[in-house]
Formats: structure tokens, sequence, C-alpha cells
């Protein structure tokens, strides 16, 4: 299928709908460095704008729009979220494409706050207006580490289908592949993900592979708390306005903070994919991703529907 993404970002949703056979087209971020990140690893077709500041006739048309509306404003971290946060009405944007578009598929992805904002009124008014748009809406919480990322993740994916496709077109979510109790297949801990990477004060051959040297003081604060190596890594974080320092989890050994590669691996980016920016940069590239194994898994079924319209 050909994708439109909007709030790219480094491009982790972009990469796994690629590895599973889509072509995304055009795509849209507003912060640079994660632009440079994305052009480097992906194309050149990324724009970097304020979506606010792109008309909607230059997006072209596209089978699917993707993409992860900015979620701060929904995170539970957030104690001072409220409903009027002006970045909890980006996503209008997202929905005024959608709706002017009217692609075969839609794919949002947001923090698990957004289910609760308002007493759970603002995603009813979400899903309500994509349904008014014309569009099939469900709304799915998932673990990412009950899909095979060495990671405890909890994140909401609203997907639509244009209800002119009918039930023969019907988006099947992914089934999950892995579970606490091992069932179907056990999670992936944090240590199995990282065992592979050498000492990154010693000499070796991987790109990004530096870390913070923010003092690990073990506290029970998110991004201070001590990791479990037979657990799948705390949720990798991001500063979503790019102030202050950065925010990496501990690594395992307890002696330092994990490096930008290992941050992007517990995301399950390739080694190959390279981080352009400053640290704190690189890092919150990191912690605004989709997982690319997950996403990979969505394009897989959006390649399933591709197949079976021909």
């Amino acid at each position: 299928m050909k994708i439109v993404s909007l709030f790219s970002g480094a491009g982790g949703l972009d990469l796994g709908l690629i590895q599973a056979g889509s072509e995304v087209i055009w795509a849209n971020d507003i912060d640079k460095d994660a632009v440079a990140t994305y052009s480097k690893n992906l194309s050149n077709h990324i724009v970097c704008a304020d979506i606010k500041d792109v008309a909607i006739a230059d997006i072209p048309m596209a089978d699917a729009i993707v993409g992860g509306f900015p979620c701060q404003g929904f995170s539970q971290a957030n104690l001072l979220r409220t409903v009027d946060d002006e970045r909890n009405h980006l996503y209008k944007f997202f929905y005024g494409a959608v709706d002017s578009k009217q692609p075969k598929f839609f794919i949002a992805e947001n923090v698990r706050g957004i289910l609760s904002l308002d007493g759970g009124n603002a995603i009813k008014r979400i899903v309500k207006d994509f349904e008014n748009a014309g569009y099939i809406v469900t709304v799915t919480l998932v673990n990412v580490a009950d899909y095979g990322v060495p990671q405890s993740r909890q994140r909401v994916f609203i997907v639509g289908q244009r209800k002119d496709l009918g039930n023969a077109m019907c988006f099947c979510f992914p089934a999950k592949t892995h579970g606490k109790n091992g069932l179907p297949l056990p999670w992936v801990s944090i240590k199995t993900a990282l065992n592979c990477y050498p000492d990154p004060d010693k000499s070796n051959e991987y790109i990004n592979h530096i870390y913070s040297s923010y003092k690990v003081e073990f506290r029970n604060f998110t991004g201070h708390r001590a990791t479990d190596p037979d657990k799948p890594s705390p949720t990798i974080l991001a500063r979503g306005n790019g102030k202050g320092g950065v925010c990496a989890i501990p690594h395992y050994n307890g002696k330092r903070r994990l490096t930008i590669r290992e941050s992007a691996a517990i995301q399950t980016f390739p080694d190959n994919f390279e981080f352009i920016g400053q640290m704190n940069s690189c890092y919150r590239q990191i912690g605004n991703a989709v997982p690319v194994r997950f996403a990979k898994l969505l394009g897989q079924e959006l390649a399933r529907l591709e197949r079976d319209m021909l």
C-alpha cells in the first residue's frame, strides 16, 4: 500500500511498514533532527515543517494515513494534563488529512493516558470524529512486550477502515506472540536483547554506541528504577519538548545508562540505523518512536488486505 506518514519522527512506524512491503510516499515532522535521521535511513520524501503550516491539498492521495500525533498532553506522566492542552488538539490535523483524503485505512498511535483524558470523553470524541468521516474505528491498548519487543510499553492504536470497503476488508489486529507466562512464547528480556553489544567504553564499531553520563541513582521514580535483566526493559522514554537533560533507562548492570544504540535496539531498530543530532535529541527520537518490530506486524496486516483487494 502507498502510505502517508504524519508526525513521523525518526521513522520507527514507517520502517516497519516498509519492511512489510508498503511504500511510504510522503512524510512530515517538525523536528529537524528527526527529519535528518529519517532522510539518512529511509528516504528524502519527508517534509520538515509544522503540520499546521502544511496545506492538506499538498498531501498526496494514499491507501493509508498513519502517524503518532503528539501525545505528551495525553501522557500519564504529565500530571498537569488537561483536555485544553494545545497538544491534545493536534490530532485534528491528522483527522483533517484523513477526512479530506479518504484513505482506505488509517492507523494512529498514542499513549495509554489518552483513554482516561477528560474521564474518557476525549477518546470518545476522537472516535466519533472518525466515524463521522466515514470510518469503522477500533481502539486497542497493547503492551508491545506481547509482540516480541524486549520492552514493557503500553500504547493505544486507533485503527480506521473506510466503511464502504465492507466486511470483506476487515482489518484484523495482530495476535499476541509472547506473554508474561511464556505463552505463546516468553517475553524477551532486556539482557537477551542487549547481550550482543560490547562495552561502550571500549573501542567498537557500533554507531551511536555512547551513553549519557547522567548518574544512576535508584529511586522510585520514572527513569531511576533498577532494571531487571530477566524482564523486558522499562519503557524507553522521551522528553517531548526537547528541553532538559536526557532521560535514559539505567542499564541492567546498574553502573550506567543505556547507550543510544542499546535504546534503539530495545525499540527494535536495526543496528545500521543511525540517529542524527545531539545525545538528548537522539534519545528523544528513539523514545518517541513506534517499535519497528510491532510496526512491521501492522504492515503485514495491511499487506494482507492489499492482496485481498487484488
